[in-house]
């Protein structure tokens, strides 16, 4: 035991002998005087045929059920003693807190879109298509990028990651069409590959094609190019698919795409998604059904998500929209893929926030969004001129950067601001917020139904896990 001044450890353990008698003495706090509140972003609905109460918390991603015991807790929380025991269980699920959590998640939303992780660039070889799909929102024209507008591409990708300092670069290949100009994919991989590995950076890709001209060789190309994923729409089963996603100049295409899809060798895992609207959202079961069958007999990683159909102006103008859903039936839709997010806790931010992640069109020109890259109205510059390290001054447009930016952290928005759902939505799409009328989240009009149907998909989920994940 090492040497102490006796009668100074004396009076030491007596001061703590002081102070602990203090401490004991001393009245507790309520869990109000503590700081403690219900959280704002809790919504809940009774479970069919039981007493329970199932709440999801939308801040943390956690959906829990609660008897009426607890329920009682809860409504009485400001006057429970700050150490009862329901507290820590109650904050662990987030329906709890004792900090501005409007504040934290806009502060963390700053963060989210200020910070440059990556370098995330969609980039569009064509703005072709060799369909005619009636709820495009694209007008399809032009050729196909340049070896000049290609090495715009590479030098501004050198810019964005010397100033970033990223450690990952991500490219999705879009369109138009893609894959109707699979050389230039592969020249642009390999040129970009290189680039990332002199910058000590990762390199993924991923790819938005419908699937129609997809070979064994192009899928081997563009694994050897470290694409990981592929989206591929299938609109229902075959009649309901060919009349919506059928050839420019009319034709089937269900049954190409199902015998790639089958018969080929994948290796990467392809989303199929459903475009969900009137005319086919009663084969969403049958559909996912189908798909799972599929991914089964070919052994490929198949997996089906529905996704409701959005207006489309360039639809529109064409005179072709197609039936859209009401808004339970989009919500009925919306609920069943956003269940699966849920557990991941908060929103996701758009690139379209964030300095760095940008759409290329086949002309070199730039743009905060995907939807806009057959607009050169709405391009904020060129690949030719534009420098991260000088956003505002190299861009042809300066408008068109910022207003995207600025559609978040805080949304500016008051309504959207004191919103349940602003963990989840966090101001929704920046494209239609600024071009088209706010659009809300679907099931922001059916919080139970949303509820129930986390509670139903991921169960108990204590910390804010997906079971399955766990």
């Amino acid at each position: 035991m090492a040497e102490v001044d006796i009668e100074g450890g004396t009076n030491m353990n007596l001061d703590a002998e002081k102070t602990e008698s203090k401490d004991q003495a001393a009245p507790s706090r309520t869990a109000g005087e503590a700081g403690w509140h219900v959280s704002r972003y809790n919504i809940s609905a009774p479970i069919p045929d039981t007493n329970l109460t199932a709440i999801a918390n939308l801040f943390k991603g956690n959906c829990a059920k609660y008897t009426p015991i607890e329920l009682y807790l809860l409504s009485v929380l400001e006057e429970l003693d700050e150490h009862h025991p329901i507290i820590e269980r109650f904050a662990k699920r987030g329906i709890i807190a004792n900090f501005d959590e409007r504040a934290a998640l806009e502060c963390m939303g700053r963060g989210a879109c200020g910070r440059a992780p990556m370098v995330g660039l969609t980039i569009c070889p064509t703005i072709g298509c060799n369909f005619d799909c009636p709820y495009c929102f694209q007008d399809h024209g032009r050729g196909h990028m340049t070896k000049e507008v290609q090495d715009d591409v590479i030098a501004l990708t050198e810019r964005m990651l010397s100033t970033s300092s990223a450690k990952k670069l991500h490219v999705t290949w879009f369109g138009g069409e893609p894959l109707l100009v699979p050389n230039i994919i592969e020249s642009l991989s390999e040129r970009l590959i290189a680039l990332a590995e002199e910058h000590g950076a990762s390199y993924q890709a991923s790819i938005i094609t419908n699937g129609y001209l997809l070979t064994q060789d192009i899928a081997d190309m563009l694994h050897h190019y470290k694409v990981e994923s592929a989206q591929i729409t299938v609109d229902g089963l075959d009649p309901t698919h060919n009349a919506t996603r059928y050839l420019r100049g009319g034709g089937p295409t269900f049954d190409r795409i199902i015998a790639n899809l089958r018969d080929l060798s994948l290796p990467f895992r392809v989303n199929i998604r459903h475009n969900v609207h009137e005319d086919n959202r009663d084969e969403v079961e049958k559909l996912e059904a189908f798909i799972n069958q599929l991914a089964s007999e070919s052994g490929n990683k198949l997996h089906y998500y529905p996704a409701p159909v959005s207006d489309s102006s360039t639809a529109e103008e064409r005179g072709r929209q197609v039936g859209l859903l009401c808004s339970n039936e989009e919500s009925d839709v919306s609920i069943r893929q956003e269940s699966k997010r849920f557990s991941q806790g908060r929103g996701h931010y758009c690139g379209a926030h964030t300095l760095w992640a940008i759409g290329i069109d086949d002309a070199g020109n730039l743009h905060k969004c995907w939807e806009a890259v057959d607009k050169p109205d709405l391009s904020f510059g060129t690949a030719h001129d534009w420098d991260p390290a000088d956003p505002i001054n190299s861009a042809s447009n300066a408008d068109n950067l910022t207003k995207f930016l600025n559609t978040a952290c805080p949304v500016p928005d008051e309504e959207c601001r004191e919103c349940v759902w602003l963990p989840t939505c966090v101001g929704g799409c920046p494209y239609r917020r600024l071009f088209e009328a706010r659009k809300c989240i679907p099931f922001k009009d059916n919080p139970e139904g949303y509820v129930l149907a986390l509670q139903e998909r991921i169960g108990e989920n204590e910390e804010g896990q997906n079971e399955g994940d766990a």
